[in-house]
């Protein structure tokens, strides 16, 4: 597992020659092994260029969404792609996204749970979501099912109007004995989204999530939940809150979704609501910034050296050299923030902003493995005299998680296509995130 870019030592993680470390112990090096496990609606997101007439065809409000049936969705792909209207397919879900992009990033393994077209011809949506996932992400465990997976079609009309149409496909056929409980022994955390409790009744995946999520939770790998969209959140926000509190260990969220789960238009101030429903926060505030919320003991907390901010909660980073922490295993539990401003000051040009969240939350989710990976490998470290969450203080997820969301803002697909740039030689920590 690497973190971007070069670091002052050769290797970090992991340490395919002997480390030093263990040379002086006389120990081998570590065979610790971690992963990141999601659950995810597979779809394919399919732009096409189109004339007017097809809307009126298909019965499509113009500039709406509209969910469609399968067979429509069918006869419209057909032509669609018979035509050579299609710009191009992009493999989608809010949770494929982040294990994609964590992968990537962390040059480690991933596992996806969903569903998967048993029949795959060349250039459909099945084969274009293999095509467009990295080889990390494990694909094994898919389930087979007979029809197609859930397919977003961006409708651009000649004058640049986008019409939406969703079809369900079988996305949500995933049943809970299609969940192996051995993919949760040596994971760092299980990814799931709201979405994945909506759906048609009768849909076996909010089943099939609470199976994973009772897996995970019995062997104590935390439950990361991104709230997908604010309209999820506001159809029953009282669930939410209840759901959080008693299965998720980490949020992520944009400031509307946070709005919609606390009631709180001021990220800050959301974010402090939502602490007291989970242990870690992490909220993308669009041309705002970012904030990481968590906790951690008064015993270990860490002063900034860097300047007070004002905000809703005045000096609120103040801690956040901190590392967080379960509020269970604080003595005296302090709640810490830490902010960022967009990387220079964001791209200059923003295609889409789709996938910029699920960016950074890829990011801290290799924190959180790489805290994993070297705990189980160098158990005695100081790094480990408490039970932290991440590697890195608060302040250096927020530059990371930062960093990558910008990286996927300046490229046209929700998904990245290459890591971070590489670390010039000789390039210190502080200099390298403030290129």
């Amino acid at each position: 597992m690497r973190f971007p870019g070069r670091r002052k030592h050769k290797h970090y993680f992991p340490v395919h020659a002997r480390d030093p470390l263990f040379q002086a112990t006389g120990v081998d090096g570590p065979a610790a092994r971690t992963h990141v496990v999601g659950i995810d609606q597979t779809l394919v997101d399919i732009d096409a260029r189109v004339p007017d007439e097809l809307l009126a065809r298909y019965a499509l409000p113009r500039g709406a969404s509209t969910v469609i049936a399968n067979d429509v969705a069918a006869r419209l792909y057909d032509e669609l792609l018979g035509g050579g209207l299609i710009s191009y397919e992009f493999a989608g879900g809010t949770v494929g996204n982040t294990l994609h992009n964590y992968s990537l990033l962390a040059d480690d393994a991933s596992i996806l749970l969903g569903v998967m077209s048993e029949t795959i011809r060349v250039g459909t949506s099945g084969y274009r979501y293999l095509s467009n996932t990295s080889s990390r992400v494990n694909l094994d465990h898919l389930q087979p099912v007979d029809g197609a997976i859930g397919r977003c079609f961006a409708l651009v009309t000649p004058d640049g109007e986008r019409t939406f149409a969703i079809s369900e496909g079988q996305m949500n056929g995933l049943r809970p004995d299609s969940v192996p409980p051995a993919v949760f022994d040596d994971a760092s955390a299980l990814v799931i989204s709201s979405y994945l409790m909506r759906g048609q009744p009768g849909d076996p995946m909010p089943d099939a999530t609470m199976r994973a999520i009772e897996l995970a939770r019995a062997r104590g790998v935390p439950v990361v939940l991104t709230l997908g969209t604010r309209f999820v959140i506001a159809e029953r926000p009282g669930f939410w809150r209840d759901f959080i509190a008693a299965h998720v260990d980490v949020v992520a969220m944009n400031e509307e979704e946070a709005e919609a789960l606390t009631g709180e238009a001021d990220p800050l101030r959301a974010c402090e609501r939502a602490l007291d429903l989970t242990e870690l926060v992490l909220c993308t505030a669009g041309a705002a910034g970012l904030y990481l919320a968590g906790h951690t003991d008064d015993d270990v907390k860490r002063e900034t050296r860097y300047p007070l901010l004002p905000g809703a909660i005045p000096e609120f980073n103040r801690h956040e050299f901190s590392r967080p922490m379960r509020r269970a295993a604080c003595t005296a539990p302090l709640k810490v923030f830490a902010y960022i401003a967009p990387y220079h000051g964001g791209p200059a040009r923003i295609t889409s902003t789709n996938g910029a969240g699920d960016g950074a939350l890829a990011a801290l989710l290799h924190d959180m493995s790489a805290n994993r990976y070297h705990r189980a490998s160098v158990p005695n470290s100081s790094k480990h005299v408490r039970e932290f969450l991440t590697y890195s203080s608060m302040s250096q997820v927020c530059r990371y998680a930062n960093r990558v969301s910008y990286q996927v803002l300046a490229q046209s697909a929700p998904r990245l296509t290459r890591g971070l740039p590489e670390r010039e030689e000789g390039l210190d920590d502080e200099a390298y995130w403030a290129r």
